[in-house]
């Protein structure tokens, strides 16, 4: 009987490191680290902006009036993205591309300086989640003219759970998948205690945490404003974009965490309370049972601020 023991694989995908620890046999290694990669490589052919031969890059390159059948697998995250932006009043928009580019955050490359207004008008009036003519039944998307989709902000917490459940369906049931900072968890460690995953505190150069969270069945995710960034008249503008005004959040919420069955959704969900801000998300968060914890810039420090349900998680890990 082949013996059982923890393992580490590890690659990489959408510009950063893919790891997986799991309880298997040596002689499954093999297999299954080609099944993980295969199942990444498989969201980057579909959902990169990065990949000018991806479904979405040929989708932002369409013209006008043109429809596109989505594949499977991009159609269940761009549902996803649509009822977020509209359950957010469009705080999220997975049509955000045009502004992803203008600010230096995209394919289209860094920037040293701010937009013009004229730019940031151009930009704007291409950003718009209901511009978009999507029949969910047939997976049909219409480009509507100067659309550009960009999922970066929950495809991959999609890619952690598209692994996460091929694993388990090749009957790993002791996994911690992580791509990227995000993470889901199943199981236990060898010794049976809880796969145990830290919230970084901002500005610990990754030494020191916020919380720590025991995952068994579900996911985590972190948007926070001071990893992708730049410097600009003295200000620092951060990766993560208002769809509503065009101009990068403010610096109030240094990081948004949450927690979720779905890795996607917790995903996405970060960056859309990061987006709505410490008030009004964290209210967000309270009306819809979210376990979230918001990180918040107070003088010199962080004070962090957790829903009822984030603590509850927290008490028990």
């Amino acid at each position: 009987m082949a013996t059982m023991a923890l393992h580490t694989l590890s690659g990489a995908t959408m510009g950063t490191t893919w790891s997986v620890k799991l309880i298997a046999a040596v002689s499954a290694l093999p297999a299954l680290e080609r099944g993980i990669q295969a199942r990444l490589d498989q969201v980057v052919a579909q959902m990169s902006t990065w990949e000018r031969g991806s479904d979405i890059s040929r989708y932002n390159r369409a013209g006008a009036g043109s429809r596109h059948t989505l594949p499977a697998e991009f159609a269940e995250v761009l549902d996803a993205a649509l009822t977020l932006a509209a359950d957010s009043d469009g705080a999220y928009d997975p049509t955000i591309g045009p502004l992803v580019d203008l600010w230096g955050f995209g394919p289209a490359g860094a920037c040293a300086q701010t937009p013009t207004a004229d730019a940031l008008a151009d930009a704007r009036a291409r950003v718009g989640w209901r511009r978009l003519g999507y029949d969910a039944a047939t997976r049909a998307l219409t480009q509507p003219g100067g659309a550009c989709l960009d999922l970066s902000s929950i495809a991959k917490g999609y890619g952690v759970d598209r692994v996460a459940d091929w694993l388990l369906a090749q009957g790993v049931e002791h996994c911690l998948v992580e791509v990227g900072g995000e993470l889901r968890g199943h199981g236990r460690r060898p010794d049976g205690s809880a796969w145990r995953v830290a919230v970084e505190r901002p500005g610990s150069d990754g030494d020191a945490a916020t919380a720590v969270i025991a995952l068994d069945g579900d996911a985590i995710a972190t948007s926070g404003d001071y990893r992708r960034y730049f410097d600009a008249d003295g200000r620092r503008y951060a990766h993560t974009l208002d769809p509503r005004s065009g101009a990068p959040i403010d610096g109030e919420l240094a990081s948004v965490t949450v927690l979720h069955a779905q890795c996607m959704q917790a995903d996405g969900l970060a960056t859309a309370l990061s987006v709505l801000g410490a008030r009004e998300g964290l209210a967000y968060a309270n009306r819809r049972g979210l376990a979230a914890l918001f990180v918040v810039r107070e003088g010199e420090g962080f004070v962090a601020r957790g829903t009822p349900a984030f603590v509850a998680r927290q008490r028990a890990a």
